[in-house]
């Protein structure tokens, strides 16, 4: 039987990167598409899953997935149709690039980075080897050998000394246990507030939102429960994150399989995660508590699926409060689900927030119930 196709293991700089571009966004549509699809299988969703998930074609993935594996990261850049033949040769070319990755003070010049503008004057007046190039065919000439004007960032590498078993731990739930596999994770924090984002709208004529400036209502904070096997996502918005929430979460997933077999939850290394209490807890009532390795949460399958929740409920909205934002939420959590619906998840999510909510006497929508005459 043919394995199934997925990517191979992600170092921590690639996760952190793919994660990177999944929550925060990208300028190119290309590389977000191509990242969401990288991060939804590294979380061990299978290719038609991935394909529904980016609303792209089953090759198309498959594609990605085995470029990917031949030549990592650069797999993210597509790789437009040439012009006419390049002046330089390829030494030229070579010596370009080393110019440019090397700090001008070792140069000799008086600055820390290169400009477009700079760079091309310093290679045409070098003594030693001149070089005539242009600005813009410079920055292309950067851009095929994968050399970009970014932000110094600093980075870190997982210190978790079982960091190989925590992963193996989760590929096997991933796929040897996926129909009693689940990924809990917090988003947020989510602000009311106008949020950019992008949109269909005569040349010239932008969508505009207005600007606010005394924001009073606070933040919440969405906790999401993926289920690996169903292909399903639901959540809720909290005030904050915390034991009592992460608690209501597991019991909610445990509620999800009443049988009483073990299950497998997917979480990252938040403190209130691994309370004792909520460890307790889980070994009673054989949950399985699956945590990330350190600085590595981008194998979360969870993460993947923030990314469209951003792009499609939050990006592009000037949502009045929380309770609207919770509502658009959660319409887009059900449109999501539409072909992928479990009844015991949700039924025990509804049972679950109204006893929450019965118990602490807060009604939908964050208003206190009035006292009893």
């Amino acid at each position: 039987m043919a394995q199934p196709v997925k990517v191979r293991r992600l170092t921590d700089q690639e996760g952190q990167k793919l994660q990177r571009i999944v929550r925060r966004g990208s300028t190119s549509t290309v590389r977000y598409r191509r990242a969401m699809m990288l991060l939804a299988s590294a979380g061990g969703n299978t290719v038609p899953v991935i394909a529904r998930l980016v609303q792209a074609d089953e090759d198309t993935v498959r594609d990605v997935i085995h470029r990917f594996n031949e030549i990592g990261l650069a797999c993210l850049d597509p790789q437009w149709a040439g012009g006419r033949p390049r002046l330089l040769t390829p030494d030229d070319e070579d010596f370009v690039v080393q110019t440019a990755t090397t700090r001008p003070t070792k140069l000799g010049k008086p600055f820390t980075r290169w400009s477009v503008r700079k760079l091309a004057d310093h290679l045409r007046r070098n003594v030693s080897r001149p070089i005539r190039i242009g600005r813009e065919a410079l920055r292309c000439l950067l851009a095929r050998h994968s050399v970009t004007f970014q932000r110094t960032k600093t980075w870190k590498e997982s210190s978790d000394p079982d960091y190989d078993a925590k992963l193996d731990r989760i590929e096997y739930a991933l796929t040897q246990r996926p129909d009693r596999t689940f990924a809990f994770d917090e988003f947020g924090p989510l602000g009311i507030r106008p949020t950019a984002g992008s949109c269909w709208a005569k040349q010239g004529n932008p969508e505009r939102h207005p600007a606010t400036y005394h924001r009073t209502h606070g933040t919440t904070y969405f906790h999401g429960c993926y289920s690996v096997g169903d292909d399903t996502l639901w959540g809720v918005n909290r005030r904050r994150k915390g034991i009592s929430p992460t608690w209501a979460a597991l019991r909610t997933i445990r509620a999800a399989r009443p049988d009483g077999a073990p299950i497998y939850v997917v979480m990252d290394n938040l403190s209130a995660h691994k309370n004792w209490r909520i460890r307790r807890w889980a070994k009673k009532n054989k949950v399985e508590l699956c945590f990330t390795p350190t600085n590595a949460s981008w194998a979360n399958p969870i993460e993947a699926h923030f990314g469209p929740l951003r792009q499609f409920t939050l990006a592009n909205s000037q949502h009045p409060n929380h309770t609207v934002q919770t509502r658009e939420l959660h319409r887009y959590l059900r449109w999501r689900n539409a072909n992928a619906p479990h009844p015991d998840v949700l039924a025990a999510h509804r049972r679950e927030r109204s006893r929450v909510r019965s118990e602490r006497g807060i009604r939908w929508g964050g208003r206190p119930l009035t006292a009893a005459a």
